[in-house]
């Protein structure tokens, strides 16, 4: 599935990635390719970004990513909160 993680100053992220876990407002929830279309609100907490089977370069990364300490496969964004839509295989999430 493709992801853009979009903040008002720059575009963080715009990749090919297995999964997105996001901080919902009533919890953590993940989305895979072929996820149900969906639109949430954000709030404080982590963006897991699992990449897997599609790599990313440190270069393309913004400076606000960091890698997982156990898997450096998985990036981690802190937010303050957002919106995320997912629909047609394409997740779109704007954070604060």
């Amino acid at each position: 599935m493709y992801l853009e993680i979009v903040t008002p100053e720059a575009v963080l992220l715009s990749a090919e990635v297995d999964s997105v876990s996001v901080p919902g407002v009533e919890g953590q929830f993940q989305m895979l390719n072929n996820h149900a279309p969906i639109v949430s609100v954000l709030s404080k907490g982590e963006i897991k970004v699992f990449t897997h089977s599609h790599p990313v370069n440190s270069e393309d990364l913004a400076k606000s990513f960091k890698r997982d300490a156990t898997d450096s496969k998985i990036l981690i964004l802190p937010v303050e909160g957002g919106v995320v839509e997912m629909k047609d295989n394409k997740v779109i999430v704007l954070a604060d």
